[in-house]
């Protein structure tokens, strides 16, 4: 298997993960230095454990389903490091049985650890409109 089928794996893997919400199995896609620049809450996340409390924090703000799909994946990778970029459609259903869900932009960073990828870099973010400072919510692909 090259390396950019095995990061197209890793990719699927997270993306299934994320729908089943399991933490824990997201978890061990990162490496312990993960640097994450997630759209939600922070500025930036370092290292799994503080990475680890956002992604309960945001499995407990979708109660219901996930929508996380992906298009436009690029992935290239040569045997030790790799990276991919993507537009990931996001979401969740709130209380009141409603999918609120958008299109972001990802980046995502990986190395071989041990025979092994793991992530080591995250970007998530979505465009905004520089006069009202409003994200962008409504766009898509």
């Amino acid at each position: 298997m090259n390396a950019t089928h095995e990061i197209q794996t890793l990719i699927d893997t997270y993306r299934q993960a994320v729908i089943a919400k399991d933490v824990e199995k997201i978890m061990a896609l990162y490496a312990e230095d993960i640097v994450s620049y997630d759209a939600v809450k922070a500025l930036q996340f370092r290292g799994k454990a503080a990475y680890r409390a956002h992604w309960l924090e945001c499995m407990e703000m979708c109660q219901g389903p996930h929508t996380f799909d992906f298009d436009h994946t690029n992935i290239v990778a040569d045997e030790h490091i790799a990276f991919a970029h993507w537009l990931a459609h996001c979401g969740g259903t709130n209380d009141k049985g409603e999918t609120q869900a958008c299109w972001m932009r990802v980046t995502a960073c990986y190395r071989r650890e041990a025979g092994q990828w793991r992530i080591v870099h995250e970007h998530w973010s979505a465009p905004f409109d520089m006069m009202s400072g409003t994200a962008l919510f409504n766009l898509e692909p």
